[in-house]
């Protein structure tokens, strides 16, 4: 299996070169600096969750597209380490179980935070919603104004487009997954 950076690496150079942008170009669009970008598509940098979807989100691009590979016809998944993203100096741990579905707009990750984890996310493009699923712990999210708390095997939907944060309230690590859908007019450019 190719390492997560230099794929992340690779599929962001083929975004830019696709759509002939400049590393100038790319780092205005998404408000991560030219060095880092370029850093990045190199392999010498694995990007943060919080850098990875300043990416994503000024590219218009869905998280997982830096991440996935060829589809097949039916695909059984466990969490893979090796594909780990790290945001909060690594309290927060996101692996890709399904990565950008273009047919259904979806993406859908395993997540662990470590007890005492606030991981907060800027908005994402518009009329993108998130579904998690509490598997053990308790989670509180942040949508905008309002605080929510879902328990252990409870689930919750939102709408993404707006800023949130997600803490785990519990005394162990928390595990949810999370199931990004993106609106029917998203596209994918690449």
């Amino acid at each position: 299996m190719e390492p997560i950076n230099l794929k992340i690496g690779e599929k962001l150079k083929s975004i830019r070169n696709v759509r002939m942008m400049s590393l100038d170009d790319a780092a205005a669009l998404t408000g991560v600096s030219k060095p880092m970008l370029g850093q990045i598509e190199r392999g010498q940098s694995i990007p943060t969750v919080t850098t990875l979807w300043k990416i994503a989100t000024g590219l218009k691009m869905p998280l997982s597209f830096f991440l996935e590979g060829q589809q097949a016809e039916y695909t059984i998944v466990s969490p893979d380490q090796t594909n780990v993203i790290l945001g909060d100096g690594g309290k927060m741990r996101a692996c890709p179980l399904f990565t950008y579905d273009p047919v259904r707009s979806v993406e859908t990750f395993y997540i662990e935070f470590d007890q005492g984890c606030r991981h907060s996310s800027d908005k994402h493009n518009d009329g993108v919603e998130e579904h998690i699923f509490v598997l053990h712990g308790t989670l509180q999210l942040v949508l905008g104004e309002k605080t929510v708390t879902v328990s252990e095997k409870q689930a919750v939907r939102f709408r993404a487009d707006i800023p949130h944060a997600y803490q785990n309230l519990s005394g162990s690590e928390c595990a949810v997954y999370n199931t990004i859908f993106y609106p029917s007019h998203y596209e994918r450019r690449a």
